[in-house]
């Protein structure tokens, strides 16, 4: 049975996209990462609260 919009089959082609973006250039993940945390105001976890 095909399924009209598998949801694990497009993740996967996603991550495979930035996976191949992110080898290319490796200072783009990092930059992304700081406007994600930047947007939601969300902080890096350090050894000291990374157990949350």
């Amino acid at each position: 049975m095909e399924k009209e919009f598998d949801a694990v089959k497009e993740m996967r082609s996603i991550r495979e996209k930035l996976q191949r973006e992110y080898e290319k250039n490796p200072g783009l993940r990092r930059k992304r990462l700081e406007q994600i945390r930047k947007k939601y105001r969300l902080t890096k976890r350090t050894q000291m609260n990374s157990y949350r």
